[in-house]
């Protein structure tokens, strides 16, 4: 079978004194059959490609399914009178949720389970299920959860009667995938956000639970580059409603203690002031980088939000994310030497918590109690299983006490994982975390797979992943570098990674490359490229920029047609991201934009071997952007490497939803990747 071939229909892009030729824009019309046998085409092309590999695939597939456990259970977290949990069964797609009610957690044993969710039977026939948010009443006694059948961020609320195991009648529409969700403190009401005709969350409400009466409009964002988020504070006490740019921040305060009242502002928004808020005691905490680009914790009386007061003083050398109060102790999460870090409050000085391994991840357990004796926080890395630790909060001594399994052998020792620091163009040291197995590269280059994200300020963590495994034990090196664009090394890491300085990202992929095959970890025809969303635009850039330093490179719904989204304000998200990639109904955005938009920089020379996948239903990445670029590099390139393009017809962004049907995805993309740098 031939590749695809996508017709060609004129079609200009006109501003800024620019003329852009786009013959493939009829792609973005998906009520248009064409669109739909062409991406069918596609796959049928994608099918046949992977054919010969099917026995790879397969091995490959069946040697992460042999990683997991018959059986695996997340720690039991208390709350109140419960504990919860949840487990998967090998033979099951989908997680179940549990909880037991015991006193203590040596009890556990004892009690029989109580399962309040079981997805693999919500799932039903259905190919696609997303439960993303669940949230308890008070009492404990109903269960409010998102879910979703098609892939897109409209999520349908539903409430579960956990006495009864029955679902309450009220069903609320059109609310946004995360952030969108919490209970009053009564059990009375629930607040939601719902979604505009873009998918923008904009509007929070009120519903009285049982009630047939129209629910109420408490809160409508009108800025366009803005979404709203609610969240409940640590103590309970409140929920904040966020109204969030890239940029700026401003939050509100509902008492859901008292659901009725109205909402109360705790500081209005200013341009470039990014600002959290959760409660402790009779105060609130604000988390600004006002005056502090790495952030400052600040304190302000409950019964006066003007008022304000350092809580200790500003460190540039740490960055600060989130506050975690619990009754008796001040928690704080950030990063420090490109690291996760917690530190607790003594003495007015944040004391920082010790680790035993050069690289890890650091995260604190959700769902705990305000009032809880122990606080839960989760360890891994590249070598080490998800692991909780309970630390006692009086004490602070802390304690392993739950070990993700990981099925079949794994010894650690058999394993390298460390820190390199490659050179960028500027002379700024980018960090990059390398695991291997130990004598990979003891008789010279391996073959190696890099990856990156580098954008929005998310970091890319050290985290362990049993399905690496069966390929860490064909000698592949695992690389991922932490470029620009992130929040790896503090905010000025983002900073000097977006809109006017994005181009950073995409050179320390590139140097990082280069460092590697430098320092003999590789060689261009042993390396692939990989990355995600924005980490897609990544490896779409660098393959106009540098193709040749790789093998193959894999864009998975590849943001890759920015100019086109981001001046075209009726795409789900475009205006929230101006202040990430700029605005090309500017001139300078335009131009710079364009010099790196993959889509726009096609030419006619080779380009390595390219897998790119994307979902219909994607609200995130438009289907269109990648279905257009593979099109545009089918009649440009000039090689006869493989292209292809995998369209998952009834998902969104993140691919399957089911466990084992996103390890097969998995497997068929390495053993792609594997077939092209050589690995048997």
């Amino acid at each position: 079978m031939n590749a695809p071939i996508a017709k060609r229909v004129p079609f200009t892009h006109d501003i800024h004194n620019d003329i852009r030729e786009d013959h493939y824009y009829w792609m973005k019309d998906k009520t248009n059959p064409e669109v739909v046998s062409y991406l069918e085409e596609e796959n049928k092309y994608f099918s046949e490609v992977m054919k010969p590999l099917e026995q790879k695939t397969n091995e490959i597939f069946e040697g992460m399914v042999a990683r997991v456990p018959e059986s695996e259970e997340k720690v039991p977290v208390q709350n109140g009178q419960y504990f919860y949990y949840s487990r998967e069964q090998k033979d099951k797609q989908y997680p179940i949720y549990a909880r037991k009610r015991v006193e203590s957690r040596e009890l556990l044993d004892q009690e029989e389970e109580e399962v309040i969710l079981d997805l693999n039977l919500l799932a039903g026939d259905d190919d696609y299920l997303s439960v993303t948010l669940q949230r308890l009443n008070e009492e404990q006694t109903k269960l409010a959860y998102l879910d979703n059948r098609d892939g897109s961020d409209r999520y349908t609320i539903y409430i579960k009667d956990l006495k009864t195991g029955d679902l309450l009648s009220d069903r609320i529409e059109n609310v946004y995938i995360f952030g969108s969700m919490e209970w009053s403190q009564c059990g009375k009401y629930i607040f939601y956000v719902t979604v505009d005709d873009m998918q923008r969350p904009y509007r929070v409400w009120r519903h009285e639970v049982g009630s047939t009466e129209g629910d109420e409009l408490l809160y409508e964002e009108q800025e366009v580059t803005f979404a709203l988020f609610i969240s409940k504070t640590q103590s309970g006490k409140y929920i904040t409603v966020h109204s969030s740019s890239t940029m700026t921040e401003e939050v509100r305060l509902i008492d859901s203690e008292k659901p009725l009242s109205p909402i109360q502002l705790v500081d209005e928004r200013r341009r470039g002031i990014k600002y959290d808020v959760d409660h402790w005691g009779e105060d609130l905490l604000i988390l600004t980088n006002e005056n502090a680009l790495n952030f400052k914790l600040l304190r302000c009386p409950v019964s006066d939000l003007s008022r304000r007061e350092e809580v200790i003083p500003y460190d540039e050398n740490r960055y600060l994310q989130v506050v975690y109060p619990t009754k008796n102790k001040l928690f704080v999460l950030g990063r420090e030497n490109g690291l996760t870090q917690i530190w607790v409050l003594e003495h007015n000085e944040l004391q920082q918590l010790e680790w035993d391994e050069p690289l890890y991840t650091l995260s604190i357990v959700g769902g705990q109690s305000y009032d809880s004796d122990e606080l839960l926080i989760e360890y891994e890395s590249l070598l080490t299983p998800d692991t909780t630790y309970s630390l006692q909060i009086a004490t602070g001594e802390k304690q392993a006490i739950h070990t993700a399994a990981v099925n079949g052998e794994y010894d650690p020792e058999a394993y390298n994982q460390h820190q390199l620091w490659a050179t960028a163009k500027d002379g700024v040291k980018v960090p990059l975390m390398v695991s291997y197995k130990k004598g990979a590269i003891d008789d010279g280059p391996a073959p190696l797979i890099l990856t990156g994200y580098g954008s929005y300020g998310m970091d890319s963590n050290p985290y362990f992943n049993a399905y690496r495994l069966p390929l860490l034990d064909k000698g592949v090196v695992f690389v991922t570098a932490q470029v620009r664009g992130g929040g790896e090394m503090g905010r000025h890491w983002y900073e000097n990674g977006k809109t006017q300085h994005k181009l950073n990202s995409f050179t320390d992929f590139i140097d990082a490359a280069r460092f590697l095959i430098e320092e003999g970890y590789t060689t261009a025809d042993q390396m692939a490229a990989r990355g995600g969303s924005a980490g897609g635009l990544l490896v779409g850039a660098v393959s106009n920029m540098a193709g040749d330093l790789f093998k193959v490179i894999v864009p998975e719904v590849p943001f890759v047609d920015v100019l086109t989204t981001m001046l075209d304000d009726t795409i789900p998200l475009t205006t929230l991201e101006w202040d990430e990639w700029g605005n090309p109904q500017r001139e300078e955005d335009y131009t710079y934009m364009k010099s790196y938009s993959p889509y726009d920089n096609v030419e006619e020379k080779e380009y390595p071997h390219m897998y790119i996948t994307t979902g219909l239903n994607d609200p995130r990445v438009a289907y269109w952007e990648p279905a257009k670029w593979v099109a545009r590099l089918r009649t440009k390139k000039t090689d006869d490497n493989t292209l292809v393009l995998k369209t998952n017809m009834g998902a969104g962004h993140f691919g399957a939803s089911g466990r084992f049907d996103h390890l097969k995805e998995a497997a068929e993309c390495y053993a792609f990747i594997m077939d092209k740098i050589g690995v048997e």
